[in-house]
């Protein structure tokens, strides 16, 4: 099970399942969206999340996708494509223990700002891994 909150606590959550496609992500929404280089997600089962405390405020950050953020702290928490309902990305960084998560490539690297070395040795995708 992943535990995760926002930084100051008022939100939290959990979800059961098996999570997948961690992922370093280097497209401009992400950027834009989290005030950082790049954004590390991890896909979990939309059937398994649950929020147990707070209540996250949500946007819609692209015709088809959906973020959502603590009201408090600001802290990017989850992404939700229309395209895949089932499914729910977390922000691993709002992770209880986000070590225990390690990305295992870059998607949409052909967007990296140009100052980000990739020197990890992980696979890095032009757009997404599709």
């Amino acid at each position: 099970m992943l535990e995760g909150s926002c930084f100051c606590g008022f939100v939290r959550y959990v979800a059961d399942g098996e999570p997948r496609d961690e992922t370093n992500c280097h497209c401009s929404i992400c950027r834009r969206t989290s005030g950082a280089p790049f954004v590390a997600w991890a896909t979990v089962p939309a059937a398994t999340f649950r929020i147990l405390a707070g209540l996250p405020h949500s946007f819609r950050s692209s015709e088809h996708g959906t973020r959502t953020f603590c009201p408090r702290c600001g802290t990017p928490l989850t992404f939700r494509s229309d395209h895949s309902p089932d499914e729910i990305d977390v922000t691993i960084g709002s992770l209880v223990q986000p070590e225990t998560l390690p990305p295992k490539d870059h998607t949409y690297a052909a967007s990296k700002l140009p100052w980000v070395a990739l020197a990890d040795g992980l696979p890095a995708y032009p757009g997404s891994r599709s």
